[in-house]
């Protein structure tokens, strides 16, 4: 049964939605499209979803509160017999997931989609949903979540930190968003805007999967409205009863335990390690080494012709290597461009950087993590945290300890551990005081992680799952940062099993087998001469294409034109639905094999066709398609092309 207090809350949920339950309950017989199309829903941007604006109170605790603040929700109505509900609380804190969305349905098992409304939202301040920014703090700080430079950490003399965010509170302040309202932008008032969702739809029970820090917001709804839940999934689980230090250090560990094992597993490949030279990790740490003393000049080409003087930074390569940890693809990328270093080439790891952190002009795509808004980064994590109980100050210092038992481990990784260290001077009156522990009475609770997650890492799930009433634990072996619908059947069968049909795991505990990284992708040799037939030649470019950052995490919306690694120019875009469309002008990604023609990517099948200038010349036809058959057709030195293979193993 509900408290007294959550009643009340509901029925003030009611008067500022300007519903009551009574209406719902005449109206259950509704489709979801109709009821979204009554309360005011419309189209989300470039998207298939529906999306409803709600306006709850600013405040879910004070009913005499009168504030208010608009938060936004994006359903995709199940396509046959409805279930219910399944909604997914995103990572962060600060991403938005109403522009995960679409992206995350096309990863769905076809009965989640046809059983299930599909929810997503930008919880408050994120995206839709406010905007929290103080983006001119950020950059003159040069804070950014979780990655902040061991070089920008302030020292007992310094004041950065608490300048930092007595910039960017004045910043939202001049954006309308006073001081005083930040501490309502804590998880505990944003999971009260889901219940209101709830009660708006009428679902007396929904299915809630939380993913990273979406793991802390569905388990403190959990906590909050049980009995409101028909199934809990927490994927890169946070142990909430883990103090504030206590976790920094665990996860600034787990990150340096992650290199570690991404660049030992390049040694383990034949591959990488012939590409590498030998000795991954120490390729790493001689070049830190090397950083550290001074930064490293490159020339790295624009897609208009000109080379920008660039000088690498340690900073940059600690910054990259955490990004790129997050997944087992950024992890391949990363022992690539390892790799290009031990051939004295830094255009692959500055690429990779650029990429990632979107900090060159001509590279503005998505990088490995999320697309997170920083400032609603600190918003959040200083309002449900206080790094210790006492002053700023007092905060400060003991943040300050902590990180000298990081300093002292010497580790390979550690730019990471810094990264939260404003909350000492945040605005707000944060709980020193950790959630109890959840036990999630009568609910099935599915706690999923990764023994290589370095953001969440994988003792957290296992000390939750301990306490749960009804839990089951799913470990894979390997891994990234979140593992569900990320190609690990094992995982998704356990999951979707429970959504479809109802069917719970055999063992409380399951272990999956996963990679620590995706198959290395060999580095391009220098000359086209190494190759013995055109279709080892198209083989290459095909991976230099799939395989280039700019690329590979395109956010698959705006024309992006790029340089080719030797010389040229490549564009890609969406032709509305058609796929993605390549554009190459004088392309080349080794000596002797200059390109110009037109490609195309779409459903699995890759097809590009060039004509070719260089030591010999022609035109040829390449196609990948999803099921790994491969060929080559046209002319190619004056004699006739025709090859073909088929290699499962290298399916588009």
């Amino acid at each position: 049964m509900p408290s007294l207090k959550s009643l009340l809350l509901l029925v003030g949920c009611a008067i500022v939605l300007s519903l009551t339950l009574a209406p719902l309950a005449a109206q259950s017989d509704e489709t979801t499209a109709e009821k979204l199309a009554s309360m005011g829903g419309y189209p989300c941007p470039n998207s298939d979803f529906t999306c409803l604006k709600l306006t709850v109170p600013l405040d879910h605790t004070t009913p005499g509160d009168k504030r208010t603040i608009d938060v936004v929700f994006g359903v995709l109505p199940a396509t046959g017999e409805r279930k219910g509900m399944f909604i997914t609380a995103t990572g962060g804190p600060g991403s938005s997931g109403l522009e995960y969305a679409d992206s995350y349905v096309f990863d769905f098992d076809p009965a989640i989609t046809e059983h299930y409304d599909l929810v997503f939202f930008d919880q408050r301040g994120a995206k839709q949903s406010g905007n929290l920014q103080c983006p001119n703090a950020l950059d003159s700080f040069g804070y950014g979540g979780i990655g902040v430079p061991d070089s920008m950490v302030a020292s007992a003399t310094t004041n950065q930190p608490q300048a930092f965010v007595e910039a960017c509170v004045e910043e939202l302040a001049q954006n309308g968003i006073p001081a005083d309202t930040l501490q309502f932008y804590s998880t505990s008032q944003a999971v009260e805007d889901l219940e209101a969702f709830r009660v708006m739809l009428g679902d007396d029970k929904i299915w809630l999967y939380g993913e990273s820090y979406g793991t802390d917001y569905a388990q403190r709804y959990a906590a909050a409205h049980p009995d409101h839940l028909a199934g809990l999934f927490l994927d890169g689980t946070i142990d909430l009863t883990t103090p504030f230090l206590d976790f920094q250090q665990e996860q600034t560990y787990a990150f340096n335990d992650v290199l570690i094992a991404t660049l030992q597993d390049c040694d383990r490949n034949a591959l990488c390690n012939f590409d590498v030279g030998g000795d991954t990790l120490g390729l790493y740490d001689s070049l830190s080494v090397e950083l550290g003393r001074q930064g490293i000049e490159y020339q790295f080409p624009l897609a208009s012709g000109r080379l920008v003087i660039g000088t690498f930074t340690l900073d940059m390569l600690e910054s990259l290597a955490s990004d790129a940890l997050y997944t087992t693809e950024g992890r391949m990328l990363f022992q690539r461009a390892l790799a290009a270093v031990a051939q004295n080439n830094f255009v692959p790891l500055a690429r990779l950087y650029y990429t990632t952190t979107g900090s060159l002009s001509q590279s503005r795509m998505h990088g490995l993590g999320d697309p997170t808004s920083d400032t609603l980064f600190f918003a959040v994590t200083c309002a449900d945290n206080r790094i210790v109980d006492g002053t700023p100050e007092a905060q400060f210092t003991a943040y300050e300890q902590a990180g000298l038992e990081i300093e002292a481990a010497a580790l390979h990784l550690r730019n990471g551990f810094y990264g939260r260290l404003p909350c000492a001077y945040w605005p707000g009156n944060a709980p020193v005081e950790s959630p109890a522990p959840l036990t999630a009475e009568g609910v099935p609770t599915f706690v999923i992680g990764a023994t290589t997650d370095p953001a969440t890492p994988v003792q957290h799930g296992e000390r939750v799952y301990s306490r749960l009433a009804n839990g089951y634990l799913i470990t894979a072996e390997g891994g990234a940062h979140v593992i569900f619908n990320r190609n690990n059947t094992c995982v998704n069968d356990l999951v979707n099993n429970f959504l479809i049909d109802g069917t719970l795991p055999t063992d409380r505990e399951t272990r999956c087998a996963d990679v620590v990284a995706d198959p290395y992708i060999p580095l391009s040799p220098s000359s086209v001469r190494v190759f013995d037939t055109p279709l080892q030649i198209m083989d290459a470019v095909y991976n230099e294409i799939a395989y280039l950052p700019d690329y590979y995490f395109w956010d698959g919306y705006q024309l992006v034109m790029t340089a080719c690694s030797m010389s040229g120019v490549m564009s890609f875009a969406d032709d509305h639905g058609v796929g993605d469309q390549f554009s190459l002008s004088d392309c080349s990604f080794f000596n002797g094999f200059v390109m110009s023609g037109t490609g195309t990517y779409y459903h699995g099948t890759f097809t590009l066709t060039v004509d070719i200038n260089g030591y010999e010349s022609g035109t040829l036809t390449y196609t990948q398609d999803a099921d790994g058959n491969i060929s080559v057709t046209g002319e190619y030195g004056g004699e006739v092309v025709n090859l073909s293979e088929t290699r499962p193993d290298a399916a588009a």
